[in-house]
């Protein structure tokens, strides 16, 4: 049997579309022509189901900072390396985690800039239902909010203004305190999608950091064993060494119910509690080879 391919309708034809056989150098031409045009869309699956510009921007979270959020009975923590990529830099002014609501907090990885605008976001959507409902915003609704807006860039209603041109390339970790729930942790990425974890991790690092967090998280951890995990992870997979200079850590706790950043003396303070770097040993290590 003869394969039929698409080309354009036919002049005369009133839309019909011709079937020819074609050549096999023009079927793969044309395959590769129409794979780049599903590669330029932003709202155009391909033939095989897939958004390649949705999955561009994740990729692009492979290139931020590791950030960890472990979620404990006692609260959330979250966790964030600050890369410093030259000493002229002022370490305070770069900002890895970030309020949305006194009861909400959100550690970055990906860039920073459209973790700003999805931010800005949360916090309108926040301070809305305070005003409306007179009460805090459920951390649900805020995440949700937020995966909504991940893919508000369709060009599909004329009519509407568009906040970004392309996929938001950034995935948040949102840690916050719910009145039903208690302490909750989600995850969020460009593709939309949102999800309540135990524990999670994002950025460069995120294979190793969670194999790590599968290793040795506990549900029954204090929030200062979450804070000591969540160093220690970090240290693990950071090139630099572990300072108040080069990390963020924030806090949701059960009893206060609100999100605190760690200044430098508290940073110091855990980092001080940590335990010493286990170093491998002649035995140890010939046993991961063999």
């Amino acid at each position: 049997l003869k394969q039929a391919y698409l080309l354009e309708p036919a002049p005369g034809f009133g839309g019909l579309l011709s079937c020819l056989d074609l050549p096999s150098t023009r079927r793969k031409k044309m395959s590769f022509l129409s794979r780049s045009e599903y590669d330029r869309g932003v709202n155009t699956f391909s033939p095989e189901g897939r958004l390649f510009q949705v999955e561009y921007a994740i990729e692009a979270i492979k290139l931020g900072s590791t950030a960890i959020g472990i979620r404990t009975n006692e609260g959330v923590v979250l966790a964030v390396e600050k890369r410093l990529t030259s000493t002229l830099i002022d370490p305070s002014s770069i900002e890895k985690i970030l309020e949305i609501d006194e009861h909400i907090g959100c550690a970055m990885s990906g860039l920073t800039a459209d973790a700003r605008t999805l931010v800005d976001h949360a916090r309108v959507e926040a301070q809305a239902h305070w005003f409306t409902y007179n009460e805090r915003m459920p951390v649900e609704s805020c995440v949700h909010a937020v995966a909504d807006m991940a893919l508000d860039f369709s060009d599909s209603d004329k009519d509407k203004k568009r906040v970004m041109s392309r996929p938001f390339g950034v995935a948040l970790l949102v840690g916050g305190y719910d009145p039903v729930d208690g302490p909750v942790l989600f995850n969020t990425d460009p593709s939309g999608t949102f999800t309540k974890y135990m524990a999670a991790s994002i950025g460069s690092a995120q294979e190793g950091a969670t194999s790590m967090l599968q290793e040795q998280y506990n549900k029954d951890m204090t929030i200062d064993e979450a804070e000591i995990l969540a160093l220690t992870v970090l240290r693990q997979v950071m090139e630099e060494r572990l300072s108040k200079q080069n990390i963020e850590v924030a806090t949701i706790r059960k009893d206060t119910k609100k999100f605190k950043i760690y200044a430098g003396e508290e940073l110091e303070a855990v980092i001080r509690r940590l335990p010493a770097p286990t170093l491998p040993t002649l035995q140890t290590a010939a046993a991961g080879s063999s």
